[in-house]
């Protein structure tokens, strides 16, 4: 198995593969929805800025993912390109021949495996962090599971949770809605997860402090000691 730190500006990734070819696929697949993004943000320039649901009703492929999430969770097209970034460079690896391969865009992540894989959570300094992980299956299909939190990481975050953990099939949407549910979620309202029902979300793991919650359907959580020197962070 190959583990590989790959930077490039804001997007950094850690890519698992079991062959050389399918890192470079992984690259390769993740530059060009980058290149996509990045062209179609000098035509649009409200695309990269806005934090409101936007859209548009042109661009490829990676900018009509983006879009779409956006709508769906509430919140700005750039809240979901991590995500979308990830899933990219996950297609690229399968389509390059690949039955096994991981893409962690800073802990936003898109998966397929032909093995059982753990996938740690990390949280900051709640009480839970670093001491849970998710146990999935082995699967053909990309799998996303994507993290966002209002204390790790330089992401804009307007809530209090730790980590809130999205996994659905569409990976930009599990991005999207991890923001969402990070910006608004709390122990305290009843109805946080209502608007998950029928939305393409599977599960919902959140922690806040000492406190964990789930919605749905999750891969199996298991006890863990998390290695975070493996956590995707950026290099100087």
């Amino acid at each position: 198995m190959i583990r590989e730190h790959f930077q490039y500006r804001q997007t950094i990734t850690t890519i698992v593969a079991d062959d050389e070819e399918h890192i470079r696929a992984a690259k390769e697949g993740m530059l060009a929805a980058r290149e996509e993004v990045e062209i179609y943000i000098r035509t649009d320039p409200f695309f990269g800025v806005t934090f409101d649901p936007y859209d548009p009703p042109d661009g490829g492929r990676a900018v009509r993912r983006m879009g779409a999430a956006s709508r769906a969770a509430g919140v700005g097209p750039m809240a979901a390109v991590a995500g979308t970034i990830a899933w990219a460079g996950a297609e690229a690896m399968r389509d390059a021949g690949a039955v096994f391969g991981i893409v962690d865009n800073g802990g936003d992540i898109a998966l397929f495996s032909d093995r059982e894989v753990r996938v740690g959570i990390h949280a900051g300094d709640a009480t839970l962090s670093d001491r849970l992980a998710f146990i999935v299956d082995p699967q053909e299909e990309i799998l996303g599971i994507c993290t966002s939190s209002a204390s790790v990481g330089p992401s804009i975050s307007f809530g209090i949770a730790d980590a809130v953990c999205a996994v659905s099939r569409d990976v930009s949407l599990a991005d999207a809605w991890a923001t969402s549910l990070c910006n608004t979620v709390t122990f305290e309202d009843d109805e946080a997860f209502a608007p998950l029902e029928g939305s393409g979300v599977e599960g919902v793991l959140v922690i806040i402090g000492n406190a964990v919650g789930t919605w749905g359907t999750l891969p199996r959580i298991a006890g863990a000691t998390v290695d975070t020197s493996l956590i995707t962070r950026g290099e100087p």
